[in-house]
């Protein structure tokens, strides 16, 4: 594992500490870590909503389409 160190005014030191505390995180570095991997999840998330935007429109998705996604489970199993 690589080591980075960030530099935070003492207001934001003190507030990482508290969520460490408070959310059962053992060092700062994990709690870090958590952030980062939510924000890599925004970051993927927004890219899917962005392609299903930009891609082509399909049928509604309706009752049928629902029904029929059901169909095929049933079938399948």
């Amino acid at each position: 594992m690589t080591t980075m160190n960030i530099s935070l005014p003492d207001t934001l030191k003190a507030y990482v500490d508290e969520q460490v505390g408070a959310r059962g995180f053992g060092t700062s570095s994990e709690y870090v870590r958590d952030l980062i991997r939510k924000d890599q999840d925004v970051q993927r998330l927004r890219e899917m909503l962005l392609a299903g935007a930009a891609s082509a429109s399909t049928s509604p998705v309706d009752a049928a389409y629902f029904r029929g996604l059901r169909d095929r489970t049933t079938q399948d199993a």
